[in-house]
């Protein structure tokens, strides 16, 4: 609906596709004499009672500067309904049709020229004015608001608990059973989180970036590892005998961010209900959006705080460093995707993920083919960045400019009403 300022201007609806023929038809057929009379022509309906002039107020002949068309145009707001007819016959609540007029372009200034103070003014008039059952409520008492469900919390908390008891697994067993304990441990931990991101706040209608989610944390459990093997010189690099096993990884990141699963899913179900309610609460478009993005910024922040936490407790129980940079920068980035997603806004998310898990496996990539001769300066920038980084600073450079990305593509796309229209309830 770009443009739709100026075509849904009432003052002009006389201007080159302002109106289409059957918005003009709704309007004809609002005015009282026009019809058969008239033979369907505007403008030529009879004077009402059939007296001359008794159109007129007190004698007083109307404007003949006044447009035909502007004078034919008294009710601009069903001509608007027309247009979004789905939208207003589908609507649960007045707040549902504000974020679709914000999604088509319309904002506080269109709705002024309405004859309404904002867009969701505007829109309790196109709610109250649909026809709807005699049963159905014309407003609900509140917004519906995203409820607190037992089957994903339960959901929220099993990829975690399945990721821990497989390392239990794994100091617990030996020899031939270790494969068997890593196989099943990953297949029920993925299975586990397949089905937390098919249900709860977490849910999207467009699944994206799986793959390369699924890329970056195996990176995460063994990249630094496979970058020290690759500055190295590689495997063959190391002499007969001193290899006892493939190189290290580093399970506490992986653990903590399996276990953070809980705090992404009360986050993102925190940010959906008190968007709602600011939606409710709010009076105009402008104020809705301040008003979202501290929400939003603080559900980062909430989110952030809960991993930060479980990778202290991670590392202390496992005996490994907290890897806080590189852990911390990809559960920033997963969550932000996520939330743009779950949103309606994955396509972001698609381009982002995918491009920092190709940083991340170009990073591998160069240092292997810098060793080829005369290629050496393809693999410069990457040992600067360990050098001066460690290994994590691959990781937490790519992970980290992902991450802010689409956290200002975030402020501007999930502080916009049409972000937070209701639907329906998470199962």
């Amino acid at each position: 609906m770009s443009g739709l300022g100026e075509l849904d201007r009432p003052e002009t609806p006389s201007s080159p596709g302002a109106w289409d023929e059957r918005s003009q038809e709704c309007l004809d057929e609002e005015r009282p004499g026009a019809g058969a009379s008239t033979g369907g022509r505007p403008g030529a309906g009879a004077p009402t009672g059939g007296r001359p002039g008794a159109g007129r107020a007190g004698g007083v002949a109307p404007d003949a500067k006044q447009p035909a068309a502007a004078r034919r145009v008294a009710d601009p707001v069903k001509v608007l309904m027309h247009r979004h007819r789905d939208l207003c016959e589908r609507a649960v609540d007045p707040l549902e049709i504000a974020a679709g007029l914000e999604a088509h372009g319309v904002t506080d200034r269109t709705a002024a020229r309405f004859r309404h103070r904002d867009v969701f003014s505007l829109a309790e008039e196109m709610f109250a004015r649909v026809p709807r059952d005699a049963d159905a409520p014309a407003h609900p008492d509140a917004p519906a608001t995203p409820r607190v469900r037992a089957t994903w919390i339960v959901l929220a908390l099993l990829p975690g608990t399945l990721c821990a008891a497989a390392v239990a697994g794994l100091r617990l067993t030996g020899g031939r059973w270790r494969p068997t304990v890593v196989v099943v441990a990953a297949l029920a931990a993925a299975l586990a989180l397949r089905a937390l991101l098919r249900r709860g706040p977490l849910r999207a209608a467009t699944e994206t970036g799986c793959t390369s989610a699924c890329w970056l944390m195996g990176y995460a459990l063994l990249g630094d590892g496979l970058l020290g093997e690759a500055l190295a010189g590689g495997p063959d690099s190391l002499p007969d005998g001193t290899a006892d096993g493939p190189w290290p990884v580093t399970v506490a990141p992986v653990v903590a961010l399996a276990l953070a699963c809980a705090p992404a899913a009360g986050s993102a179900h925190l940010f959906a209900a008190g968007a709602r309610r600011k939606l409710a609460a709010s009076r105009g478009l402008t104020d809705f959006s301040a008003s979202v993005r501290p929400l939003l910024f603080g559900t980062f922040a909430l989110f952030l705080g809960a991993l930060a936490a479980l990778l202290a407790l991670t590392g202390a129980v496992l005996g490994e460093p907290a890897a806080y940079p590189q852990a911390l920068t990809l559960g920033a980035l997963l969550l932000s995707a996520r939330l743009l997603a779950v949103h309606g806004f994955a396509h972001a998310s698609r381009l982002v993920l995918n491009a920092t898990a190709a940083a991340e496996a170009a990073a591998v990539a160069v240092l292997f083919a810098g060793r080829l001769p005369g290629c050496g300066f393809l693999s410069a920038p990457v040992e600067a960045l360990v050098a001066a980084w460690g290994p994590a600073g691959v990781p937490t450079a790519a992970c980290g400019t992902g991450a802010l990305v689409l956290l200002v593509h975030a402020t501007r796309r999930l502080t916009r009403a049409s972000a937070h229209a209701p639907t329906e309830q998470p199962r």
